[in-house]
């Protein structure tokens, strides 16, 4: 398959760009800046990397014969609060341009969007789902659900295949620390593993809906797999599964994994009172009954994914 990716450089992105290389599938990765190919990829001459900004251009980076394209590109929660203008243009913006680009030059593909547990907000009932209606708390879950009934719209319309996946808060992410409010859930795991100190600005008994890497990237793949008459043209929402873990559950995995050493360099410290409220309006579970039944699969503990990240680390 001849398959695009925006955000390539992020973390996500490379990891799901490396997967699909291996699986010898065309991929363009396309990012603010050029992002690197992987290098664990094999296949790397089946990829090619574009700079490109898509709230200026968006048509140059399609071709008629593109199969997919998973959109990932954005700016973070809390970088959204903290600069509205920038989350609107990258978030909302640059977005309808990549749509509208879209229905004139592949119409049909696939587009696969990465939307956030961000687009609910609180009151919910115990089990939020698809059929709950988004009411979000913070421009970047605002702008999310935007972008979501756009997408309905558009593959109602014919225009697009698409597949809206709410994520769960993503854990343990590699990499550096991000602009996203629930950064401190890959840091607090991330950083003391390899000797650095991170910050939890969070109780022991705050609790968190978690997806680890691996089983976001088996997921990803698995939608290349759905056909377009496994949901309703009008309603393109899947929330992916995850699982509930609170503070002191991953740090009793932190030490489980790295030792008393690992866990004595999380240091507390109180959240903004914006980020507090952000997090704060942040469901922790979910019926994600619809997607066990597409075939979608969820991790079996946080230790695991703590797990994984050690290991990685040691490769």
């Amino acid at each position: 398959m001849k398959i695009l990716i925006t955000g390539a450089g992020g973390f996500v992105g490379q990891l799901l760009a490396e997967v699909l290389l291996n699986a010898n599938h065309q991929v363009t990765l396309v990012d603010i800046f050029e992002p690197p190919i992987p290098s664990k990829a094999s296949n790397q001459q089946n990829a090619t990397p574009i700079k490109a900004d898509l709230a200026q251009d968006a048509s140059s980076i399609l071709s008629p014969d593109l199969d997919a394209l998973y959109v990932f590109h954005g700016i973070m929660s809390a970088g959204s609060e903290a600069d509205f203008d920038l989350g609107y243009k990258v978030n909302l913006h640059s977005t309808l341009n990549l749509l509208e680009a879209v229905r004139k030059i592949c119409p049909g593909v696939k587009w696969i969007y990465a939307s956030s547990t961000a687009i609910f907000g609180q009151p919910l009932p115990a089990l939020p789902s698809e059929s709950t209606v988004p009411t979000p708390q913070s421009s970047y879950g605002t702008q999310k659900m935007m972008i979501e009934a756009a997408i309905n719209d558009y593959t109602r319309r014919g225009f697009i295949n698409g597949f809206t996946l709410r994520f769960p808060t993503i854990s343990v992410r590699p990499g550096k620390p991000t602009q996203a409010a629930s950064s401190w859930m890959s840091g607090i795991i991330r950083e003391p593993l390899q000797g650095k100190e991170s910050v939890l600005p969070c109780a022991d008994d705050f609790e968190c809906w978690l997806c680890s890497p691996k089983t976001l990237v088996r997921n990803l793949v698995h939608t290349l797999e759905l056909e377009r008459e496994c949901m309703p043209t009008h309603v393109r929402q899947i929330m992916l599964p995850g699982i509930t873990a609170n503070v002191a559950q991953m740090l009793q995995a932190l030490k489980e994994v790295g030792g008393q050493e690992a866990l004595d360099l999380v240091k507390r410290e109180e959240a903004s009172p914006e980020i507090k409220a952000m997090l704060d309006s942040w469901p922790i579970r979910f019926d994600c009954s619809k997607a066990l039944g597409l075939g979608y699969v969820a991790d079996g503990s946080f230790k695991d994914a703590v797990e994984d990240f050690a290991a990685g680390l040691k490769e």
